[in-house]
């Protein structure tokens, strides 16, 4: 599923008075929601759902796959998620 399936998918849970202009803009919503709460508190839960969590990799060494040599990767921070009950039941 994509986006613009899901879109789909929230505008036909939604009824026939729902559009899907008005379902995109609440789809982008969530998302721009989950952002917003990622950057202040490095974590969003969603009950029965799930857990979207910043997370924090050490610098490390790798190899560089067309040479073969090897190389330094830089610290990052990166989004894990981990499924909720109700989610991990229901899949």
């Amino acid at each position: 599923m994509n986006k613009a399936d899901l879109v789909g998918e929230v505008q036909k849970q939604l009824g026939a008075e729902c559009s899907k202009a008005h379902a995109e803009r609440a789809v982008n919503a969530l998302i721009a929601s989950i952002q917003k709460g990622l950057k202040k508190d490095k974590a969003v839960q969603i009950v029965g759902f799930g857990t979207f969590a910043v997370k924090n990799r050490k610098a490390r060494m790798g190899r560089n796959p067309q040479s073969g040599q090897p190389m330094q990767i830089k610290a990052s921070r990166t989004v894990g998620f981990r499924a909720g009950a109700t989610l991990k039941d229901n899949v």
